[in-house]
């Protein structure tokens, strides 16, 4: 399952709710996120959830729910809403789309019917939907002590800098993993929880499931005892993964150094590889050698980009021409050095991009954050702005 539509449903009833539930359960395109049995309540689901498509049955209290309709356009005006009813009054179905609905159907729906106008309404906004799709980004190191966990942290909170950006981090260092320690933060459950009750999760539990830092980045760190560690399926990684990217816009995966099984999957799977390195020998040689390994996986070559942290941190460095003689390959970006800034936050648990946010390593983080996301998604660069300024937003669709 990949970039599902999310859909929430809102009829009083309980025989016609649990059809409507169990016609979505059965299609692989969709994400069933939350069901009401109130239209009182239906708004907070809306305002909750922020979903693709709000199913509505109309026939319990029309009034109400024409009210939840108009409602639900003015909170989400990018969210299609689709109306169940067994009126045939034609003055029931023009309120019903004066008031926002995309589609009507006449009830009892029937699977293929409904199947038909999902799929209308999500093509009726699919330049949208590009830039709602969750972009994975792998963020691998060429060797020990290179920085690639406080990179991807600090990474991670970059992205949330602008509107309509959610962003989840899972620690895939299984055995050392210190993300949790960067943000300061003791969660309650992990990757290894998450995976073993993945079949029982729906987006909102699995959102319950992370730790929420005050930057706005969710956490999903990694087990906490060593034992633990082999018994996450890649079965279940995949649908960890399929889940977090239909409920955020960005998905930052810490790998760890050993390209273990889960790491070479988180590959696989990413929009974006970026493998950070240092300006010395020995990590431009690592480079070459998995640059080797990576570039055998099928259709993963061109998405790997090169990341040297810390330049600058003496004169003996390798210069950048002659590293990317070395490697074969132009480096995609540069990391200042900045010690201080560097070793404060992390010994103080703070993301540098937060804490230092004018030092030249935070607006290299942020900078790239951006430069990142105007890549994957270049028809929604003027959205985000125009965000930024509340005037308008970018919110689309998930691809189907």
């Amino acid at each position: 399952m990949s970039n599902p539509l999310r859909i929430v449903i809102c009829d009083p009833r309980d025989s016609s709710r649990e059809i409507l539930k169990k016609y979505l359960l059965g299609v692989d395109e969709v994400w069933l996120e939350a069901d009401c049995s109130r239209y009182d309540s239906f708004q907070d689901v809306i305002e909750q959830t922020s979903p693709d498509v709000a199913v509505i049955d109309l026939d319990s209290n029309s009034e109400k729910a024409i009210a939840v309709v108009q409602a639900v356009k003015t909170a989400q005006p990018n969210c299609g809403i689709i109306v169940i009813s067994n009126s045939t009054d034609g003055q029931v179905i023009l309120r019903v789309i004066r008031a926002g609905a995309r589609e009507f159907l006449n009830g009892p729906v029937k699977i293929e019917e409904l199947v038909a106008a999902l799929a209308r309404v999500s093509d009726a906004d699919s330049s949208r939907r590009k830039s709602k799709a969750g972009s994975i980004i792998a963020v691998a190191g060429a060797s020990g002590g290179v920085g690639t966990t406080s990179f991807a942290v600090n990474l991670a909170v970059a992205l949330t800098a602008q509107p309509r950006r959610s962003v989840a981090l899972v620690d895939l260092d299984l055995s050392l993993g210190d993300a949790d320690v960067l943000m300061d933060t003791i969660p309650e459950y992990t990757l290894l929880d998450v995976a073993h009750n993945i079949a029982r999760l729906d987006l909102s539990l699995l959102r319950k499931s992370l730790t929420k830092h005050d930057s706005g980045v969710y956490l999903l760190p990694r087990p906490v005892q060593l034992q633990d560690n082999d018994t996450i399926s890649s079965a279940d990684f995949n649908r960890v993964l399929s889940l977090l990217k239909a409920s955020f816009s960005h998905l930052v995966l810490d790998l760890s150094k050993s390209y273990t099984s889960l790491d070479l999957q988180a590959i696989r799977t990413a929009e974006h590889v970026l493998l950070l390195t240092q300006l010395d020998l020995p990590c431009l040689r690592n480079v070459v050698r998995l640059l080797m390994s990576i570039d055998a996986i099928e259709g993963v070559a061109d998405r790997v980009k090169i990341i040297v942290n810390r330049t600058g941190l003496d004169k003996s460095q390798i210069s950048i021409k002659k590293a990317e003689e070395t490697i074969g390959r132009e480096i995609y970006w540069q990391i200042p050095n900045n010690f201080g800034v560097v070793s404060e936050c992390r010994n103080n648990g703070i993301p540098f991009v937060q804490s230092a946010p004018k030092s030249n390593i935070s607006e290299s983080l942020i900078a790239l954050a951006d430069k990142l996301f105007q890549e994957a998604n270049p028809d929604a660069t003027a959205g985000d702005e125009a965000a930024k300024d509340k005037k308008k937003n970018w919110l689309g669709f998930l691809s189907r």
